[in-house]
């Protein structure tokens, strides 16, 4: 831990939290006040405004109006975030060209596992269970979690309370949609309600289709949609509580290509695989807060399972059954003052890994563990000045156990700060810095099936770091809204596997986890939107330089990834004397030329350019006069049959005999729903 520059940082977040303290106790008149926020302002509620700092906030309307299938369609209006292509399982997220195991994600709160292998998407999440979506890039809050070293991205699933309207007490919905294209059938089915002190809310989800074709006609093999998912929640208050039991059910279990991340060979092979996720969890809150008491508790666990069980038994890489199970809670309190809010509290995770590899190796089963225990504050607070500031603390031990029995401790700190500065009426200037310790981080724990008994933990692993810088401007003039956001994001330390001695004679060269070079991402994101009433429209560009050791980082798939520059636009308009809504979305992406993209040796690796595409989609949305509970929803995805593969995919590579083709995205694709509320 390099404490001569974590200490600045740490100095000006003690003083910033010591300074609203004592301010809280000397300012007149502030006790028990409410805090009046200018119209444009950084901290809102307690909590950072997302999109003010360059991240992204997919709201309840945009779900509504993209009715996404995956979250692929889930993240088209915004240019900062990419995903892979391919089957569901298949699709990993990357924020700024990071891929989102480097941000600390949530689930209603509850954290996510990381990514169990590199040819798997991030997350298995199901769109129809969403209510939101935020994406903290970068200069991510104490309170965000552990791990949070290039952001944070909390998913919100939908509740009673959400649904339930026009002082209802029981609800129910059925959704049914069928889709062009392998899309298939989708149906959904959710019941509600409140009784005295108690809400309940039940839904199931599930698609079936085919395989999808490219707008080349090339069938693209093990793609069928196979999503399945169930959500529970059942809440009770009482005096001045509310408990909130909750599980959280997904599924996707169908024949799939060896390696979902990239065509290999044009090998049209699949075979079974089933990835399932399963979390409980148990939740505490006040329904009466005051300014010194703002509680909230949590416990989980989780299941995360990766099951292929029938591949070839003589390959190395052949079948394998992964699980990871984890445990963990939070307490924190927030308290309120003449300023703003101080969160603080403590978080903790016990993680157990497990590998049943039926390959062809000497060593069949492997296991580790991770233990993390972590204290955080957060303050936020917004001064009569027109300066805004967010700025916290966090400690945190992590024990690492490996394969091998061998115990890794060490303990770390965290420190971030934001401060804005509204300089006239609707605009402002920020700037956040931030410093997080990870831990031990070890990467795609997957990648232990394929490999030797001799593979060991290298002498002198690190734990993984980050250093994170934004600046930027926000404008706010009512109808319209602005943002420029320069970022600069390096990740040290993160853990990768060195397999290249397992293939050489010399028994001295065995396979090891160490640490990786240094990555980084810097670069720009704009944002810009326009509303009239009764319509939007909204637009983004990113340009995000990715490197791994100072050099441009290869288009492989991995963890963090070149994106170059993208864009998004997008509109929606209603005409109400119609009970019509209707819209688009154009996504660009500029071609990425593989020269500028080179291994340590100089060399393209046999990787080819990125092509540049654009892809326009729309959709349409009716509810008949007399029966607006129900909604019929068109949408055609794209629309002008482009050939393209979703940046950061694998691109096309040529190795040797083998030809790597990239995972082409679907051609056009009609779709036509029905939703009934009742």
């Amino acid at each position: 831990m390099q404490l001569r520059r974590i200490l600045p940082l740490a100095g000006v977040s003690s003083l910033a939290l010591a300074t609203a303290l004592y301010a809280q106790e000397t300012a007149p008149g502030t006790s028990g006040g409410t805090l009046v926020l200018n119209p444009i302002t950084l901290v809102a509620d307690g909590q950072e405004n997302v999109e003010a700092t360059g991240g992204v906030v997919v709201s309840a309307e945009d779900i509504e109006a993209l009715q996404p299938a995956d979250v692929s369609e889930l993240f088209a209006r915004d240019s900062a975030i990419t995903v892979s292509g391919g089957a569901g399982p298949a699709k990993r997220i990357h924020v700024f060209g990071l891929e989102q195991s480097n941000l600390a994600v949530t689930v209603d709160g509850v954290p996510q596992g990381p990514t169990s292998w590199h040819h798997t998407g991030s997350n298995v999440i199901d769109p129809a269970f969403l209510k939101s979506v935020e994406v903290e890039a970068g200069a991510a809050a104490a309170d965000s979690g552990f791990g949070a070293a290039a952001g944070a991205v909390r998913y919100e699933t939908v509740g009673a309370k959400d649904l339930l309207t026009d002082g209802k007490t029981q609800g129910g919905r059925v959704g049914l949609s069928y889709g062009s294209n392998g899309r298939g059938l989708s149906a959904s089915l959710a019941g509600y309600g409140v009784y005295g002190g108690f809400d309940w809310f039940a839904m199931i989800h599930g698609t079936s289709g085919d395989n999808y074709e490219a707008a080349n006609g090339r069938e693209m093999p093990g793609t069928e949609p196979a999503a399945q998912g169930a959500l529970v929640k059942l809440g009770y208050e009482f005096d001045a509580h509310r408990l909130e039991l909750a599980y959280d059910y997904n599924k996707d279990d169908a024949d799939r290509t060896i390696k979902m991340n990239m065509d290999l060979n044009a090998d049209d092979l699949v075979y079974p695989l089933k990835v399932t996720t399963n979390t409980l969890s148990l939740k505490y809150s006040s329904t009466a807060p005051t300014d010194a008491w703002d509680p909230e508790a949590m416990l989980f666990v989780s299941n995360n399972k990766y099951e292929r069980p029938n591949y070839d038994p003589a390959r190395t890489n052949g079948d394998m059954n992964l699980e990871n199970q984890t445990i963990g809670g939070k307490l924190q309190n927030t308290y309120t003052l003449g300023q703003g809010k101080i969160t603080a509290g403590v978080d903790w995770a016990y993680d157990d890994y497990d590998i049943d590899n039926y390959g062809n190796t000497d060593r069949r089963y492997w296991s580790m563990e991770t233990m993390q225990i972590g204290a955080f504050v957060q303050g936020r607070f917004a001064f009569d000045n027109g300066i805004d500031l967010s700025t916290g603390l966090r400690l945190d031990h992590h024990r690492f156990t490996d394969w091998n029995g061998i115990h890794h401790n060490d303990t770390g700190a965290s420190v971030n700060g934001t401060v804005s500065y509204e300089f006239a009426e609707g605009y402002e200037v920020f700037a956040g810095a931030s410093h997080t310790w990870s831990g031990y981080n070890f990467g795609e724990y997957a990648l232990l099936h394929a490999r030797t008994a001799d593979l060991y933990v290298q002498d002198g692993f690190k734990p993984a770091t980050a250093r994170n810088i934004k600046l930027g401007l926000n404008a706010n003039q009512g109808n319209w809204t602005g943002n420029l956001t320069f970022f600069d994001t390096r990740l040290k330390n993160l853990g990768e596997y060195n397999t290249n001695g397992q293939y050489d004679t010399d028994p001295a060269t065995a396979p090891y986890l160490g640490n990786a070079d240094e990555y980084r991402s810097k670069g720009f994101t704009l944002q810009g939107n326009y509303s009239w009433g009764t319509g939007r429209v909204g637009a983004s560009f990113t340009k995000a330089d990715v490197t791994q050791n100072g050099k441009d980082k290869v288009p492989d798939g991995g963890t963090v990834m070149p994106v170059g520059n993208l864009a998004t636009l997008f509109i929606d308009q209603e005409i109400p004397q119609y009970n019509i809504k209707v819209g688009g979305t154009v996504e660009w992406a500029g071609k990425l030329d593989a020269t500028q993209h080179l291994n340590a040796d100089g060399s393209n690796a046999g990787f080819r350019d990125h092509d540049s595409y654009t892809v326009v989609n729309i959709y349409g949305e009716w509810r008949p006069q007399n029966y607006e509970n129900v909604v019929v929803h068109l949408g055609v995805d794209n629309l002008f049959d482009e050939t393209y593969y979703e940046r950061s995919s694998y691109v096309e590579r040529v190795m040797g005999t083998r030809i790597i083709d990239p995972l082409y995205a679907p051609g056009r694709t009609v779709t036509l729903g029905l939703k009934m509320d009742f």
